[in-house]
């Protein structure tokens, strides 16, 4: 089993050209995804089981059009990375699970400041603890071998 969960969010709007922490978020959460896969496909291929679970976002709208378009790009690609291996994949689980505002350190990091402020708030009235999604993960782990659970959307029951 593989829980992916590779990810920074440098909260900006796409005017401010913040084009490194672009990259950077390309190469960390879709790139890091990828290269997670790849280290443990050929394994489960070879034994014809096993489990990645891909953590994405929960929608667009939740996170509004002014702030991270290029982090809900790189985390919208690494649901379709998901959807597409789940359709290549007769032996193995895959799961997208999509959490919503979460107590994390991602807004800690990068972006512009008045952004990350905006975001840190909005996480600090409505987030939810870690451990939400650390049960969800265990949910989809725990179901029977025959059964795929292909994804799990988390929110606060306080988020629109």
């Amino acid at each position: 089993m593989l829980v992916n969960n590779a990810g920074v969010m440098p909260l900006s709007t796409l005017d401010a050209l913040r084009i490194d922490e672009w990259n950077q978020m390309i190469d960390v959460n879709l790139r890091g995804t990828l290269h997670g896969i790849a280290a443990v496909l050929p394994l489960m291929r070879a034994r014809r089981t096993g489990h990645i679970i891909n953590v994405a976002l929960d929608s667009w709208p939740a996170r509004g059009p002014d702030r991270g378009l290029v982090y809900c790009a790189t985390k919208f690609a690494v649901r379709a990375v998901s959807e597409g291996l789940r359709q290549e994949s007769r032996d193995l689980r895959v799961t997208v699970v999509s959490p919503g505002f979460t107590q994390t350190e991602l807004t800690d990091h990068g972006g512009d400041e008045q952004v990350r402020a905006a975001a840190r708030a909005a996480t600090d009235q409505l987030a939810i603890p870690a451990a939400a999604i650390a049960e969800a993960i265990g949910y989809a782990i725990a179901q029977p071998d025959n059964v795929d659970v292909n994804e799990l959307v988390i929110r606060p029951t306080a988020q629109s």
